[in-house]
């Protein structure tokens, strides 16, 4: 997996400046495939393939992540934008911003963890 001296610099941002990428950029959007999602900072599993979905929002989606991998904070800055609490959640092992969760999602969870697909490395099941 790649380590942080290999991060382009839209990654490094993203990952430790609390960015986002642009709506529809992340190839990811189209991934159908079966496999796992990996945080690119670190390397930590985060996703299987089986609880990734279309949200319609122009990031790749997921209605679970894996267990104990993500801590949660409030964004004070898109709560104050959107008069709601909006939680943002970073990679346990290394700090990285990923994304924000909202409550949106489909059944069984009503999450959807939308994450900057730049922040994902993809490896399809073979």
């Amino acid at each position: 997996m790649n380590k942080k001296q290999d991060l382009t610099s839209e990654q490094k941002h993203i990952l430790h400046k609390e960015g986002t990428e642009a709506a529809g950029s992340s190839s990811l959007n189209n991934e159908k495939r079966e496999g796992s999602y990996y945080c690119v900072g670190c390397g930590t599993k985060l996703f299987d393939s089986k609880t990734k979905y279309e949200s319609g929002s122009g990031w790749p989606s997921f209605f679970e992540s894996l267990p104990d991998v993500f801590e949660t904070k409030t964004d004070h800055h898109l709560t104050s934008i959107y008069g709601q609490t909006i939680v943002e959640y970073h990679c346990k092992k290394c700090g990285g911003h990923h994304g924000h969760i909202f409550d949106d999602g489909p059944q069984p969870t009503g999450k959807r963890y939308c994450n900057n697909g730049i922040c994902l490395l993809f490896t399809a099941k073979v």
